[in-house]
């Protein structure tokens, strides 16, 4: 059965601070500049979701787009779009995991690669604006 990728982008806007409790103002400030401000600060988020799956001989579709958007949405969308993730993230509280793009790949990959069912998610690419993005292939790509 012939295998296709396919790619699947959305939007959600969040806020997040970076910050170390256990460091000074001044060393947070030092190391994570404006993303250590007291109250965070927001982007809109563009996600790229590529994933891919055998092509059905009856339907023509490789992943059916209606199971790809609902999942997105219920472990996407829904529980970060217009919040703060420090927050609402229990992995992003203070003294947990900095909120940056890497880590926010991390934690999507978590929650979208076991929701998929059949398809396997390929690649995660998150753009925190349109100058930069961060990829990311999964667990086995890399992890040394």
């Amino acid at each position: 059965m012939p295998r296709m990728q396919l790619t699947r982008r959305l939007r959600f806007s969040a806020a997040h601070r970076y910050h170390r409790p256990e460091w000074s103002d001044e060393r947070n400030r030092g190391v994570f500049g404006p993303c250590a401000n007291p109250h965070g600060h927001g982007h809109d988020y563009l996600l790229e979701v590529t994933v891919e799956g055998g092509v059905d001989p009856v339907t023509g579709f490789s992943v059916d787009l209606g199971f790809l958007d609902r999942v997105l949405r219920e472990q996407v969308t829904d529980p970060l779009d217009h919040q703060h993730l420090n927050h609402v993230v229990p992995e992003f509280a203070p003294g947990g995991q900095i909120p940056t793009s890497e880590n926010i790949l991390l934690l999507l990959w978590e929650r979208v690669a076991p929701a998929l069912g059949s398809a396997r998610l390929v690649r995660l690419r998150l753009h925190e604006n349109p100058d930069f993005f961060v990829d990311y292939a999964g667990p086995e790509a890399g992890e040394s």
